[in-house]
């Protein structure tokens, strides 16, 4: 290779080895647990990358090992082998006080069961992460989110006053309130009825291209997945071509 090319090679990539434009990578990834009946491999040899502001479906039948590689690449778990880079940074060289970091940062969070704070208000769970973070403004931003989400009348509620529909907009201005460079959902609408379950991801989808994040989300639902701009499907721990 010339000295041209080299200098290209390197500028394409950053120190961690993930080239520009890249969310994140994963490389010959694996998670093995260790059960009374002997090891049992839930992931092995998973390797791919996705671009900044591309939506991505990871799919698959249940136990196939998609929410474990969720989890994975979000830093929420360590690898058996192989590496994860989100954001520019090796997951497997910080900390959890470093995951952590780069989450806080980098990442937004939708799950399937909401997960919000059932002591604080809707206002209150989207105002968290923004004050976690420092923010100088959290109440007026999250303000203005929930107002997006068509819940501006139910700031003051908590979550057990709320919907299941209303308390996932509530997770879903959370997640995006802080601009996350990758939102990671894991089965959205796995708690929602058919109906309120495709307003959620219209507004999904909407809150997403509008803020150019990159998406990244688990699903066993073909129609959902569709709407992603690709997929990886996940068989018996394996990525399949």
């Amino acid at each position: 290779m010339d000295g041209t090319a080299v200098a290209a090679q390197r500028d394409a990539q950053d120190a961690g080895g993930v080239n520009r434009g890249e969310a994140l990578r994963a490389q010959d990834l694996g998670k093995r647990v260790d059960l009374p009946t002997g090891p049992l491999t839930i992931l092995e040899g998973v390797s791919f990358s996705i671009k900044a502001g591309e939506t991505a479906a990871i799919v698959g039948a249940s136990g196939s090992g998609k929410s474990t590689l969720l989890s994975l690449l979000a830093g929420l778990d360590t690898p058996t082998s192989g590496e994860v880079w989100l954001a520019g940074e090796a997951l497997s060289k910080l900390d959890e006080d470093g995951r952590a970091r780069v989450r806080g940062r980098h990442v937004g969070f939708v799950f399937q069961s909401f997960q919000l704070l059932p002591s604080l208000t809707a206002l209150e769970n989207v105002m968290l992460p923004l004050e976690l973070a420092g923010s100088a403004k959290p109440e007026s931003s999250a303000r203005e989110i929930l107002a997006q989400v068509g819940l501006a009348e139910r700031l003051t509620h908590y979550p057990r006053q709320l919907s299941g529909g209303e308390q996932q907009r509530v997770a879903l201005a959370r997640a995006f309130v802080t601009r996350p460079d990758v939102l990671f959902a894991d089965e959205p609408t796995g708690n929602l009825d058919t109906r309120t379950g495709a307003s959620v991801i219209e507004l999904l989808f909407e809150l997403n291209a509008r803020a150019g994040t990159t998406l990244v989300l688990v699903t066993h639902d073909p129609a959902l997945a569709a709407r992603c701009g690709r997929e990886l499907r996940i068989d018996s721990g394996r990525l399949l071509p």
